[in-house]
């Protein structure tokens, strides 16, 4: 009986074994197989996955040198990168909030050393301790800061560092910052090389010499209306297309769209969303556009996330994300749409998602220096630009262009940001590539001629 008991009880255990092995290789005829309209066409990821630390950095940083002397960096230049890194590295602790009035702010630019970074209409706190290590109350979480200020004084080597809230009223000082008067003096010592640049109103720098630039034409591929097709709705079954008299091609399934435009490179995408009376929150609408996108389309090359200020509570919010070629970003000259994605959510549900289908080749087929006028020439342009009034920034960027045959071409420009977010180009890069001497248009002071040759730009790779 008890050599039966055994047999049996080894036979149940493979009978066991093999069932389970069965069931985790899906053998045909083990089980049933059920279809469901939830079942898609496996999606085509035209670019790579991103995270929010790679999506959030700043604008510029402004380097006060002292003695009325500063210079401005961006974004994938070296020093840049290398100031950037340190300062994420370091901790912010002990935030005390104040008046912006409490500080002489003209007088720790041109007289204190320090470093200054600036994130254009702002980043909610929330988003920027992904970034930056920070630690503070409720009331400095929910705020939205738009510039860090790290300085030490002239007079003391005592080190402050403020974080500016984007109401243009309040800071908060960080009173337990890791920084030393050493970290600041490494952080200027950047900049001793570079095109000195001039402040002139609303915060806004302008270089006393030309800035170095590339003009450059890039190949791009192109991904079908069909791969968006098949990542975006989930029963390509009961889809169907009409034309409409614009030309434009759509996509529907009943409920979503999907509007395909300029010749199949920029699509439109809309899923209704019903509307909720609760307050939206801009940091998990931001992680669900960055999921959206990693799910459908990916991403190709660098971007930045740009914050679209505040908003009525009846509407959904606009994220944006600006793409950037090298050390600037993309400006499509109308009516050519490329460089952004922008997606309209609420309650991190996306019911809009507008992008380019292009993906830009790693390396350009020409390349050409180009240099962006400086000193008078572009304080003039400033002055005499007619919605001076509504400018915010000014930066160097990259205006796009089709030139047919696969190619885009990026030509050099300033570009001014007004206080809606919309960006306008106030001049152009120069003629030639030779740097305009110092007197010539677009060059600097003759008093500035014995000084090198140092630009602020890096041509991109």
């Amino acid at each position: 009986m008890e050599k039966l008991k055994t047999w049996m009880l080894t036979i149940l255990v493979v009978l066991s074994l093999l069932q389970s092995y069965l069931l985790a290789y899906s053998m045909p005829g083990i089980g049933a197989t059920i279809s469901t309209t939830q079942d898609y066409v496996n999606t085509v990821l035209m670019g790579s996955e991103e995270n929010v630390e790679n999506l959030i950095f700043p604008e510029d940083l402004v380097l006060h040198m002292g003695e009325g002397r500063h210079t401005v960096l961006y974004p994938a230049m070296n020093f840049y990168d290398r100031i950037y890194e340190r300062i994420r590295g370091r901790e912010f602790k002990g935030f005390q909030r104040s008046s912006i009035s409490a500080v002489n702010w003209d007088e720790v630019r041109d007289l204190d050393q320090g470093v200054e970074l600036r994130f254009g209409r702002g980043v909610p706190v929330e988003l920027l301790s992904k970034v930056i290590k920070l630690e503070g109350d409720l009331l400095f979480l929910n705020d939205v800061i738009d510039r860090i200020w790290i300085f030490k004084k002239n007079e003391s080597n005592e080190v402050r560092t403020y974080f500016f809230s984007a109401d243009s009223n309040t800071v908060y000082e960080s009173v337990r910052a890791d920084l030393t008067a050493q970290d600041i003096g490494t952080y200027v010592g950047f900049g001793e090389y570079q095109t000195l640049y001039a402040p002139v109103e609303d915060e806004i720098y302008i270089p006393l010499e030309p800035v170095q630039s590339v003009e450059a034409v890039v190949g791009y591929r192109s991904y079908s209306a069909e791969q968006m097709q098949g990542n975006l709705f989930f029963d390509p079954a009961v889809t169907r297309a009409i034309s409409n008299r614009s030309g434009s091609q759509i996509y529907t399934d009943g409920k979503r769209g999907l509007q395909v435009d300029q010749n199949g490179k920029w699509i439109s995408y809309t899923d209704p969303v019903a509307r909720q009376e609760v307050e939206d929150n801009i940091s998990e609408n931001v992680y669900a556009s960055i999921g959206f996108i990693n799910q459908h389309g990916g991403w190709d090359g660098l971007h930045r996330f740009v914050y679209p200020g505040p908003i009525d509570s009846t509407q959904a919010q606009m994220i944006r994300y600006q793409q950037y070629y090298g050390n600037y970003p993309i400006v499509p000259k109308e009516p050519f749409l490329f460089g952004d994605m922008r997606l309209r959510l609420q309650q991190g549900a996306v019911s809009e998602y507008e992008r380019s289908l292009l993906t830009l080749e790693d390396r350009a087929e020409h390349k050409a220096v180009r240099w962006l006028p400086g000193g008078e020439m572009l304080e003039k342009a400033l002055a005499d630009y007619a919605r001076r009034g509504e400018a915010t920034a000014l930066y160097p960027a990259l205006i796009a262009s089709p030139q047919g045959d696969g190619r885009i071409q990026f030509e050099p420009a300033w570009v001014v940001r007004l206080t809606d977010g919309t960006q306008e180009v106030l001049m152009m890069a120069l003629k030639g590539h030779k740097k305009p001497l110092p007197g010539e248009p677009g060059g600097g002071p003759l008093m500035d001629s014995d000084k090198g040759n140092a630009s602020a730009g890096d041509i991109p790779k």
